[in-house]
């Protein structure tokens, strides 16, 4: 994973992270996006809706960054086929 130290992760919009409000999970690069897809389900204190608005960006972060997701909805993370 390329290295965001605290100061470049502080200059980073909100809309490059998975849960802007929080400020977790930023989706600057392809290992960003496949460690946000990795630790979803530990982001504490976010609703239902914000998952589904956080499973938006990374999918739309996967597609720029040419990360191929195999899940197509964050419920199904975790799940064996």
């Amino acid at each position: 994973m390329s290295e965001l130290n605290e100061k470049k992760r502080d200059k980073l919009p909100k809309q490059e992270f998975a849960f802007p409000k929080e400020r977790k999970e930023p989706l600057n690069d392809a290992s960003h996006v496949r460690n946000a897809v990795a630790r979803f389900d530990q982001v504490k204190g976010v609703s239902d809706e914000e998952r589904d608005e956080a499973w938006k960006r990374i999918k739309s972060a996967a597609k720029e960054h040419g990360v191929e997701l195999q899940e197509k909805s964050w419920r199904e993370l975790g799940k064996a086929d």
